[in-house]
């Protein structure tokens, strides 16, 4: 079982780099993010407090998630709404709970047994999930770039919101007592700045092909 673990906060491109370098090895790919807004998703339209550790833990133990092309949670097409500002909010609070992060973690590398490995993308993949994966990246970039390109993925928040929303994020994010945002040991950090998508591909697939000659 092959892992390619790509880490790394908000707007640093993980979701577009690990398609294109799934794709371009023929691996399956894993967005874990979309997991956990799935969760927020789920808690909210259930009018349950993100903050209530113990109930959304319990509610994500139940979920059926299903991620994929689209995000289906308990049979609902998801995969617009997870998106939003509301669950964008909420997501942060959702992922520092402990016990959603153990459920999932189990639910992520039962997906990758099932698949024989995978691109799998997130915020502790390299670090906790797959600390063992042969190749580890976390990818970065400058804070207005990150902005810049998640203020046109959320249509419903400006640019300022945006710019103090993923400020916030980073902040609880690799704050968190259980799997905090790290670059993870052996990862090799790829700053995305300024750089062409096919760019950024091109060098993980390079770092890949350097571990596959290595072992």
């Amino acid at each position: 079982m092959t892992v390619v673990a790509i880490d790394g906060p908000a707007g640093s491109g993980k979701s577009t780099v690990a398609k294109a370098v799934a794709a371009q090895l023929g691996m399956d790919y894993l967005d874990t993010g979309a997991m956990y807004r799935a969760v927020a998703f789920a808690a909210l339209r259930r009018g349950i407090d993100p903050e209530d550790e113990k109930t959304v833990a319990r509610l994500a133990e139940q979920l059926d998630i299903e991620v994929g092309e689209r995000v289906i949670v308990d049979g609902v097409d998801a995969s617009i709404e997870i998106r939003g500002p509301e669950v964008t909010r909420a997501v942060s609070t959702v992922a520092a709970n402990p016990d959603v992060r153990k459920e999932l973690r189990r639910r992520q590398r039962e997906w990758a047994a099932e698949h024989g490995g995978g691109v799998i993308e997130g915020r502790d993949i390299g670090s906790v999930v797959f600390p063992e994966a042969p190749v580890k990246v976390y990818l970065t970039a400058a804070d207005n770039e990150r902005a810049a390109r998640r203020s046109k993925e959320v249509l419903d928040m400006n640019y300022d919101d945006v710019a103090a929303d993923i400020a916030r994020r980073d902040h609880v994010d690799s704050n968190r007592a259980t799997a905090p945002l790290t670059v993870a040991e052996g990862a090799s950090i790829v700053d995305t700045t300024g750089r062409p998508v096919d760019d950024v591909v091109r060098e993980v697939l390079a770092l890949a092909e350097q571990v596959k000659e290595v072992r």
